[in-house]
């Protein structure tokens, strides 16, 4: 079992930058591919963002491709997205995701743990 806890969300202006934080417990996420996914109210949940165990594969959806960044640091057991530019419409609940397999991908039904979620909220 892996508990998942993302932190960092905040209320930030256009054009600001926010790093999200997931903190794994349970069990090393070494071997886990790690995805990001958002919810807007009244919208389905969506996936933003996913890297491999390594680090060295990561997939983005287009609308924060250049201005997110997934990362990982496994000897913390813990994932991070950097959000920069940002913009009204990355208003959302961000949750972390994980899923055994090395393949990279944005089904959310493929990740098994989930985190709670963490609210972020850009002004306009």
């Amino acid at each position: 079992q892996v508990q998942l806890v993302e932190s960092g969300g905040a209320l930030v202006q256009t054009g600001g930058s926010l790093r999200l934080s997931c903190a794994a417990s349970g069990r090393t996420i070494g071997s886990y591919t790690m995805g990001w996914f958002r919810q807007a109210p009244g919208k389905e949940r969506e996936f933003v963002a996913a890297i491999n165990w390594g680090g060295g594969g990561t997939y983005y959806a287009d609308p924060v491709k250049g201005r997110f960044a997934i990362s990982r640091d496994n000897a913390k057991n813990t994932v991070y997205l950097q959000m920069n530019s940002l913009k009204p419409e990355d208003t959302a609940v961000y949750y972390c995701a994980a899923r055994r397999g090395t393949a990279v991908l944005s089904n959310s039904g493929s990740y098994e743990y989930w985190g709670q979620g963490t609210q972020v909220t850009v002004s306009s």
